[in-house]
């Protein structure tokens, strides 16, 4: 498989974990002029576009009016990792190539960008040299999905144990952003990584 690090020069990868802030942190970069590619709402259009395949993987009862119903994918591909590969082995090409498509017009401007790709250390998937990692330990992370969700400590167990460990992701990000504490603290640490990335 050739290296695509060619079209990723000026890209800095964004990850976490969930419920750890990323979504923030990503709108924190956009006000200091950060321009991002976020691989989930690319995933997302996605899946609508393709709701035909995705209804001959999973069946009819995924879809609604033409559009996937993603909670009760969710549901599915969280509890069965046969099925996540499914999903994973159909719909991660696909996001790879609009991802490229974009990047190739944010490298013209011969800046950091950010891609927001949530299991970037997971797929090992993409040849970018840089990564931030944003770090909220464990009991915090599942204490906000919690909120965020409505769901129970059980069910933001299953969901957080589904992706690689924070601590690991943490060890193998180029850059760390704490998020264990309050918004003021978190502007702080986007601050800082912003004057790294662009010194």
């Amino acid at each position: 498989m050739p290296k695509d690090n060619q079209e990723f020069t000026n890209a800095v990868v964004l990850t976490g974990g969930i419920a750890t802030g990323k979504s923030t942190v990503a709108s924190l970069f956009k006000l200091h002029g950060f321009l991002t590619i976020d691989a989930d709402k690319i995933a997302h259009k996605l899946l609508d576009l393709h709701y035909k395949e995705i209804e001959q993987l999973f069946g009819k009862e995924y879809i609604e009016n033409q559009k996937v119903l993603r909670k009760k994918l969710g549901n599915l591909i969280f509890k069965d990792e046969s099925q996540k590969k499914r999903l994973e082995d159909f719909i991660h090409p696909l996001i790879k190539q609009e991802i490229i498509k974009e990047a190739a017009i944010f490298e013209k401007q011969q800046k950091p960008y950010l891609i927001d790709i949530p299991l970037f250390f997971e797929t090992q998937n993409y040849d970018i040299q840089k990564s931030i990692v944003v770090y909220t330990p464990k009991e915090i992370q599942i204490q906000r999905l919690m909120k965020r969700d409505s769901c129970s400590f059980d069910e933001a167990l299953l969901r957080i144990n589904n992706q690689m460990d924070i601590e690991k992701k943490k060890t193998l990000s180029t850059y760390i952003i704490d998020n264990s504490s309050n918004l003021l603290h978190l502007q702080n640490e986007v601050e800082r990584i912003k004057k790294e990335l662009i010194s």
